[in-house]
């Protein structure tokens, strides 16, 4: 049951937990590395929301591969979640940061990725295409 709903929801719900619950913002720093350059490196919460983001992005696309009707669900749910992205990031004031820009794109491209992937291996899986002696 947990394989089924888009990871990339726990961004959406982090994101939503920051700006709506807390004082805090986007640019709060986590942490700073001086580099050998001699500039400072600040990683701040935005940043890490982005990283999250890539990494649920990978176990997404890994998912993706999956065939049969769980996968149909999972990118039905995922569809669902980038639209909950979208209206959000054009509706709610405190939605139009380019941290979340950048989660709204990340859910998009884990919809036509995973749409992709999940073509690509069922033409693998059911030998459709060119050299398949079907066409």
């Amino acid at each position: 049951m947990l394989l089924n709903f888009p990871l990339l929801i726990l961004v959406f719900a982090g994101y939503n937990s920051v700006v709506f619950f807390t004082t805090s913002t986007f640019e709060t720093a986590i942490f700073s590395v001086t580099m050998i350059s001699g500039v400072q490196w600040v990683f701040n919460l935005g940043d890490l929301l982005v990283a999250a983001a890539l990494f649920l992005l990978f176990i997404e696309l890994l998912k993706a591969t999956r065939s049969g009707t769980v996968s149909i669900i999972d990118h039905m749910l995922s569809t669902l979640l980038f639209i909950g992205f979208l209206v959000e990031f054009i509706v709610i004031e405190q939605a139009a940061t380019s941290t979340f820009f950048l989660l709204t794109l990340i859910s998009l491209i884990d919809v036509i990725a995973g749409y992709s992937v999940t073509i690509q291996s069922a033409r693998r899986d059911f030998g459709v295409g060119p050299g398949s002696g079907l066409f």
